[in-house]
């Protein structure tokens, strides 16, 4: 699986996240690397992981494919409305 950049875009509420806008961790496999004394919440994680697979996979899907054209995906808190982007890291 290609590794993937997941990135603080906004926030545009409250969230207790301690990541920052401009804060990023990797997907990689089964794996999630968070920089040390940082961490994610599992339900703006559990928003995205049905895209990692996907997004691993995008050199072999067709050039129109939904997954192509959106880099960006939100917790689906309505208080915290926290922006990620994701990006395949070549």
């Amino acid at each position: 699986m290609a590794k993937i950049k997941v990135s603080v875009e906004r926030i545009e509420g409250h969230c207790n996240l301690p990541l920052l806008v401009g804060d990023h961790f990797y997907v990689e496999d089964s794996k999630i690397f968070i920089p040390d004394g940082k961490y994610t919440c599992i339900w703006a994680l559990q928003s995205m992981m049905p895209v990692f697979p996907i997004l691993a996979a995008r050199d072999s899907l067709e050039e129109d494919h939904w997954v192509k054209k959106v880099k960006y995906f939100s917790c689906p808190d309505p208080k915290g409305l926290v922006q990620f982007r994701l990006e395949v890291i070549d």
